[in-house]
């Protein structure tokens, strides 16, 4: 927020709030509905979050479930307090401007006491809903022409999608290979596997740790696959919580 500062003047003319992103965030941002959000709640400032399935990952937002304004701020927590996390995008009104130090940090900001209207800054949570329903691919990621990919898909890092594959709404695929002709069936989420030739991975199944089917393999919903080497055609009815040889 530092910065922020410097441009004082700039940015308080005309008495209009101000945008602020993160350098690395990349997406079609409807601004106009910020704005609206933040005008409606009066405050000075708003913070955009997203949320995430590993939160002990980041620094995340807890928030007031009735209000949306933050509480506090929990750097890589060790127990689950919330699975918001910063998006690097807000908008401010020009008053903040005031408080401000050279040298500080947006996220020092907006911390409990130092908001408008209440005391806190409000986060708004609709940053999922406004990324492309359109599936997201890693730069370092393959998918050949004939694949099908649903909506709400990640796809990376370093992931092979082979021909005829087909992936279906809401899947998470990273460090794969999914061969020819095989099909991953919603919401299931897929880590440092390779999934053979013509394989049906069902709904809601969780694979990971250099997970390896074979060819024709079939997997039923709602199961967690952790290292488990299965041999062509085989059916998988129940977890492998523990690395193991399927023959």
């Amino acid at each position: 927020a530092g910065p922020l500062a410097l441009a004082r003047d700039l940015l308080a003319e005309g008495g209009e709030p101000f945008f602020v992103l993160n350098s690395d965030v990349i997406c079609e941002f409807p601004f106009a509905a910020l704005a609206h959000f933040h005008r409606q709640h009066g405050g000075e400032g708003s913070l955009v979050v997203t949320r995430v399935e590993e939160p002990a990952k980041y620094g995340v937002v807890v928030s007031e479930a009735d209000t949306g304004r933050i509480c506090r701020f929990v750097e890589k927590p060790r127990v689950f307090v919330s699975n918001k996390i910063n998006a690097g995008l807000y908008i401010f009104s020009p008053g903040i401007l005031q408080r401000i130090q050279v040298g500080t940090g947006v996220q020092d900001q907006a911390k409990p006491g130092r908001g408008g209207g209440g005391g806190c800054v409000p986060c708004s949570a609709l940053y999922p809903l406004w990324l492309p329903s359109q599936p997201w691919h890693s730069p370092s990621s393959f998918q050949d022409p004939s694949a099908k990919i649903g909506a709400n898909c990640v796809i990376g890092p370093n992931v092979t999608i082979g021909a005829g594959v087909v992936v279906e709404d809401g899947v998470r695929i990273k460090r794969c290979t999914v061969l020819k002709g095989a099909r991953i069936r919603s919401h299931s989420w897929l880590e440092s596997c390779i999934v053979g030739w013509s394989c049906s991975v069902g709904q809601w199944v969780r694979m990971e740790n250099v997970t390896v089917l074979g060819e024709d393999v079939i997997v039923n919903d709602e199961l967690y696959l952790n290292g488990a080497n299965v041999l062509p055609h085989k059916s998988i009815a129940e977890s492998v919580p523990e690395p193991r040889i399927i023959m």
